[in-house]
């Protein structure tokens, strides 16, 4: 059975605009897009280089239990203009029902405008496992043991 992620819009939203969406049939986001109040449409969102801000998409979501949804980067975005997320992948919880906003910032060298309509993020639907956490005397040995940031070389 496949998981439904209940979408609700935002009184103030572009109801015109589309829902999240998979742009090719293998794809693992739905492209979300900058659905910004009437009075901000016209303008959209200027980021200076290194400025960050929340973009509204205009959603709020249901997310089904065991479920995390991932906010992610666009790559074209991301390589053609600097513009990412800060927080990636970002988490959007079972539990959470507010406002669904992308953090954003530009890493770019040059002020980048976001309009509205424009696809600036992803969402990738996964399943979540939560975990108990107990106490060891010691932990089992591994080959690696401590080895950590660049421990298994550069290629």
């Amino acid at each position: 059975m496949t998981p439904v992620v209940q979408v609700l819009w935002e009184d103030w939203a572009d109801r015109s605009l589309p829902l999240p969406a998979y742009q090719t049939a293998g794809a693992a986001g739905a492209d979300l897009c900058a659905n910004f109040p009437e009075a901000e449409r016209a303008t959209g969102l200027t980021l200076a280089p290194m400025q960050r801000a929340i973009c509204p998409t205009g959603l709020r979501v249901a997310i089904p239990d065991g479920y995390e949804m991932q906010i992610r980067p666009r790559s074209g975005l991301a390589t053609r203009h600097g513009i990412t997320l800060p927080n990636t992948p970002g988490t959007i919880d079972a539990d959470y029902r507010g406002p669904l906003g992308v953090a954003l910032v530009n890493l770019g060298a040059v002020p980048y405008t976001i309009r509205h309509g424009d696809r600036i993020a992803q969402a990738v639907v996964a399943p979540v496992v939560q975990v108990l956490f107990g106490v060891v005397d010691r932990l089992e040995a591994t080959a690696r043991g401590e080895g950590g940031f660049g421990s298994t070389g550069t290629r």
